[in-house]
């Protein structure tokens, strides 16, 4: 999932300093899940607009806010409210911001929130990075721990120098990714493997931006 947090309100509030109406755009997915851009956030949102003399068209959570054709399709029954706005202010991740951007193009729409990382959580509104996308997944080789994510430096042959008492010299309270990779393998019974695999320089090509990806299947005629 991607892990937002809220942007500084003040810094919202500059960015839209000279609109007086805004629709509000939230998602039931991530940015709920990180309590950036759910109902309550809306609400809030909405509330704090109003009192700074702001007014709201109209909210709403699409429900996956990086799907475009999805949210288009949502958000239907909203045109009277959207026509009607200045500007749009979006509570999910910079996808869903672009979602926008693309459907409303004479619209101005702003952040509302920062997209941090790929993360996973671990327990409520608790989040942790372990992907970095990079585009060639290596979590077969390395008992399924990412060190390019897991490791500051992205290290791929080994623990560093630095480590200390099985954890990092750059964020001593984190465990070393390549500890943690050999303590796994060791349960598993693979450490032989581990000693067996090399791996090379990572080739960052697969991760030039932006990148597209197309699975669906072309009809044969």
């Amino acid at each position: 999932m991607i892990i937002t947090k809220k942007r500084d309100f003040k810094e919202l509030m500059e960015n839209i300093k000279n609109y007086k109406s805004f629709f509000l755009l939230g998602c039931s997915e991530c940015a709920t899940l990180c309590g950036t851009g759910g109902e309550p956030e809306l609400k809030a949102m909405k509330e704090t607009l109003e009192a700074e003399g702001k007014s709201v068209t109209g909210t709403f959570v699409a429900k996956t806010g990086c799907q475009v054709l999805g949210t288009k399709v949502e958000l239907k029954p909203f045109k009277e409210a959207l026509d009607k706005t200045d500007c749009i202010i979006v509570m999910s991740c910079g996808a869903g911001t672009q979602s926008a951007v693309e459907l409303y193009e004479d619209k101005p729409v702003f952040p509302a929130n920062d997209s941090l990382f790929l993360g996973n959580m671990t327990r409520l509104q608790f989040f942790d990075e372990r992907c970095s996308l990079c585009g060639k997944c290596i979590l077969d080789k390395t008992g399924g721990i990412c060190p390019i994510t897991a490791c500051p430096k992205g290290l791929l042959n080994g623990p560093c120098g630095g480590c200390k008492d099985g954890h990092c010299e750059i964020s001593p309270d984190i465990k070393c990714a390549w500890v943690r990779i050999y303590e796994r393998m060791k349960k598993l019974d693979r450490l032989q493997e581990l000693c067996e695999v090399t791996l090379e320089a990572k080739d960052w090509s697969a991760s030039q931006k932006p990148r597209t990806l197309v699975t669906r299947e072309e009809k044969k005629k």
